[in-house]
């Protein structure tokens, strides 16, 4: 949710999850994961997000070394070319992600505002 405030600043919020077990969470990974579902292609969805396939690499696996099993499953190049596609694990990290942060969104939109109007400009 971003707040319009004075001198067009504005106020965001931004949900970052982190842990010893599960390493970090945020929405650029999971922006990442949702690229491959549409795309069902690590580098089309790097492309996409305007970074580097070695970048795409390293946040997959900093994910699938965060949880028991991988997010996302490939498929090796041939005749058909290769492709990517999130597994089940990846799918409920974007589901669970995504209402966590429709959920902070709406608890945070009324103190967004206060700030806003205290900003007063």
């Amino acid at each position: 949710m971003v707040v319009p405030m004075g001198n067009s600043a504005r106020l965001s919020l931004r949900v970052d999850l982190s842990s010893p077990e599960a390493g970090r969470v945020g929405p650029g990974k999971v922006a990442l994961l949702e690229a491959i579902r549409e795309h069902r292609s690590i580098s089309a969805a790097a492309r996409q997000l305007d970074m580097s396939y070695r970048r795409a690499w390293l946040l997959l696996d900093a994910l699938n070394q965060s949880f028991k099993a991988p997010v996302v499953i490939t498929a090796t190049g041939g005749k058909r070319g290769g492709g990517a596609d999130l597994s089940p694990v990846g799918e409920q990290i974007v589901r669970h992600y995504r209402e966590l942060e429709k959920a902070a969104q709406s608890a945070a939109g009324p103190h967004l505002k206060a700030l806003q109007q205290l900003a007063g400009r």
